[in-house]
C-alpha cells in the first residue's frame, strides 16, 4: 500500500466516524426537540458547520439519516428474535419494540414533519418494515401460531392505533393491551 492510498484509507476511516458521530448527536438531539438546528448539532458534536453540511447537504438529509438508521436497526432484530425464541414469542416482542420506538422517537417525528421529509421517510422505511414482518409472520405461519394469510399490511393497520397514543404519558399499558388484542386477533381459530 502506498503512502498516498493509506491516507486516502485514514480520511476515509476519518469521515466515517465523523458521520456516525453527527448521526449519535442527531440522533439524541432530535429525540429531545424537533426544533434543534444543524449549528447545534456541529457545537455537539465539536465539529464546524462546515463538516455537517459535507456529510448531510441539508438538515432534512440528517434527520432522514437517522431515522431510517434506526428504522433499520429495530427490523434488523425480527430475524435476531426469532433466532432467540419461538415464533409466536418473537413477533409479541417485535411488537413492544415498535411501540417502543413508536413513543420515544415521536421528536423524530416532529422534525421529520417539520422538514418535510415526512413522504420520503414513509416511503423508503416501509419496505424494512414491511420486510421484517413478513420474516415474522411467515416463521408464525409456519410453526401455526399465527392465521394463513395475514400479511405485513394487516399488521401494519392493526397497530396503526399506537400512533394515538400519548408519549408523554403512561402508554404503555394501554400499548401492550392494543399489541396483545392485535395478536390474539391473529392466531387460528379453534
Amino acid at each position: 500500500m502506498t503512502v498516498t492510498s493509506k491516507r486516502v484509507e485514514q480520511l476515509q476511516e476519518q469521515a466515517a466516524r465523523t458521520r456516525e458521530k453527527l448521526l449519535e448527536v442527531a440522533r439524541g438531539a432530535f429525540a429531545e426537540s424537533s426544533d434543534v438546528s444543524l449549528n447545534s448539532i456541529a457545537k455537539i458534536a465539536g465539529v464546524g458547520i462546515g463538516t455537517v453540511y459535507r456529510h448531510f447537504p441539508s438538515r432534512e438529509d440528517l434527520v432522514f439519516a437517522v431515522y431510517r438508521d434506526e428504522v433499520q436497526q429495530l427490523c434488523d432484530t425480527a430475524a435476531e428474535l426469532l433466532a432467540a425464541n419461538e415464533p409466536i414469542i418473537a413477533f409479541r416482542v417485535w411488537l413492544d419494540r415498535l411501540a417502543q420506538y413508536a413513543m420515544t422517537k415521536a421528536g423524530l417525528v416532529d422534525a421529520l414533519r417539520t422538514s418535510g421529509g415526512h413522504a420520503r421517510f414513509a416511503s423508503d422505511a416501509y419496505g424494512p418494515v414491511v420486510e421484517a414482518i413478513g420474516v415474522l409472520l411467515t416463521a408464525n405461519e409456519r410453526a401455526g401460531t399465527l392465521q394463513a394469510g395475514v400479511t405485513p399490511d394487516d399488521v401494519i393497520l392493526a397497530v396503526a392505533g399506537l400512533y394515538q397514543l400519548d408519549p408523554a404519558g403512561d402508554w404503555q399499558p394501554q400499548a401492550a393491551r392494543l399489541l396483545d388484542f392485535v395478536v390474539a386477533g391473529m392466531t387460528p381459530r379453534g
